[in-house]
């Protein structure tokens, strides 16, 4: 599919997403502005408080973007908030700096004349003081508004929505056309974001300061602010009609969740169809939320009631037993572990085993006659790995591992999911970790080796609600049961692969076997 083909028929998303993106990004700006401003003000009266200030402003824009969202997580939960809360700390030190500058700049000489003329304090600040110092303050807030725009795309990682839900998807999928179309309109947002504030900028400038004749700058002048008008009244029509929408929600709401790859936005988008379809519940769909942690913690603090966790990833990286390959063991102490701690409740199993796999190339299994784990093994210090985050620290990964087939890897490279296919394929790596269920491993026509000593434990698919939720909507068990008998393996593994290789999306994909099932109508 060219990217033409993509946008026409993904154009409805990417508009809602640019809509989103705009919307954070002007509450955003607007908060750091509201902060920023008057903090500026204060320490250019109150020296002492400048260099702290200032100092706090500075060492938060040195924290990676990543690392203060992780850091917001345990604080604000998922969603809106968080991502919210980092962008307008990392807005403040333009607004602030620029402040403090603007007005610490001013002509002492002026400031006298004002107070000679009878001017009280208040008068000298709101008259004299702003007014100059506005257009120095402006440029501060539009290095903050562009820069806004592209910290936003970090929203998607934990469920806010943006332009950076289709950066986060095309890259973990490979998919190009996704990537582009999250990041060309987010560039093009920034570019008329920085457009809209220059003219605010110029507009806040006394025209005896603008170059040109005055005919002409008072043209100008009138141009500029029609400008201005219209994408005031288009901005405050998106808050208007988007809020108008989000009040029109029943009260009988369930929110999904999903990790962020392939599969639980395909299993996600499936629940939350057969659900809408049999009842009269509205779902909040909150999928590609991240890693297990950033899901589990949601679930944790409500911010989603229902999202599919994995039977082994829930006993060893969640309640931190060591492995065991016992299925029904591992089911029923994850079942009866989280309801005592957490009061969450496990549904029933599904039927396919999305358990770890250690890939690699048909040339390197050839080469050296991998066929098992421990064929792996023997050669496995002369080789380099391409891990993902979690694979790479959790008990049921990379240590588990090693310490059972008794081997040490050369050299480790952490990689996301998707990135860590591609670094295989041209050979920067020579082993993966990969969910047995990919639809890349068909894609990239990997061989996966046997664990031929069984060490990872089995990760079924299972629901995962919280108990108010299961209390206030009884009926959701028995109607997303239905899906266990029909996703096995090889069909979780084709449905995968549709979307991974055959850029379907995860949404098509799920109400088409829905659909070709007659699970809903």
């Amino acid at each position: 599919m060219s990217f033409i083909q993509f946008l026409g028929s993904e154009y409805p998303q990417i508009i809602s997403l640019l809509i989103e993106h705009l919307k954070l990004t002007a509450i955003s700006v607007g908060l750091a502005i509201l902060i920023g401003v008057p903090l500026g003000i204060f320490i250019s009266y109150a020296s002492k408080a400048g260099k702290p200030v200032l100092s706090i402003a500075n060492i938060i824009q040195a924290i990676p973007s990543m690392a203060l969202l992780g850091f917001m997580i345990p604080l604000f939960g998922i969603g809106t908030v968080p991502a919210v809360s980092a962008v307008v700390l990392y807005s403040l030190l333009p607004i602030i700096k620029n402040t403090y500058t603007g007005i610490e700049s001013i002509n002492p000489q002026t400031l006298e004349a004002a107070k000679g003329i009878g001017l009280t304090p208040l008068q000298v600040l709101t008259k004299v003081q702003i007014p100059m110092a506005l257009p120095v303050i402006m440029a501060g807030v539009r290095i903050a508004s562009v820069t806004a725009v592209g910290l936003m795309t970090m929203a998607a990682f934990i469920g806010a929505g943006g332009l950076g839900y289709l950066v986060f998807s095309g890259i973990r999928t490979v998919n190009n056309n996704q990537i582009l179309a999250g990041a060309i309109p987010a560039c093009l947002l920034a570019l008329m974001v920085d457009f809209l504030i220059g003219l605010v900028e110029k507009l806040v400038t006394p025209i005896s300061l603008q170059k040109g004749d005055t005919v002409s700058k008072k043209k100008k002048r009138t141009v500029q602010k029609a400008g201005i008008s219209v994408a005031a009244l288009m901005l405050t029509g998106i808050f208007v009609f988007t809020s108008l929408g989000g009040s029109m929600q029943g009260s009988r709401t369930i929110s999904i969740g999903s990790k962020d790859f392939t599969e639980q936005e395909i299993v996600g988008n499936m629940m939350a169809d057969l659900i809408e379809d049999r009842t009269d519940i509205s779902v909040n769909r909150r999928l590609n939320l991240g890693g297990t942690q950033v899901c589990f913690g949601a679930l944790k603090n409500g911010d989603i009631d229902l999202y599919v966790e994995y039977s082994g990833t829930a006993y060893t990286d969640t309640l931190k037993h060591p492995p065991i390959s016992d299925m029904d063991k591992v089911y029923e102490t994850v079942k009866d572990e989280l309801k005592d701690i957490y009061n969450i409740d496990v549904l029933k199993q599904m039927n396919f085993n999305n358990t770890y796999v250690l890939a690699v190339t048909q040339e390197t299994a050839d080469k050296y006659g991998f066929e098992t784990i421990s064929d792996f093994a023997k050669k496995a210090g002369s080789m380099t790995s391409g891990l993902t985050f979690e694979f790479t620290n959790r008990e049921d990964g990379l240590s588990g591992i090693q310490k059972t087939y008794g081997f040490q890897i050369g050299q480790n490279i952490t990689l996301d999911n998707a990135p860590r296919y591609s670094a295989l394929q041209k050979g920067d790596v020579d082993v993966i970790d990969a969910y047995a269920t990919d639809g890349l491993l068909k894609k990239f026509n990997l061989r996966s080796l046997k664990d031929d000593q069984k060490f990872f434990p089995p990760y079924y698919a299972m629901p995962i609600i919280r108990g108010e939720a299961l209390e206030q909507y009884p009926e959701i068990p028995a109607i997303l049961e239905e899906l266990n008998p029909l996703l096995t393996d090889e069909v979780m593994g084709e449905l995968n692969y549709k979307v991974d290789e055959l850029q379907q999306s995860p949404e098509e994909v799920a109400h088409e076997f829905l659909k070709e099932h007659g699970l809903i109508s």
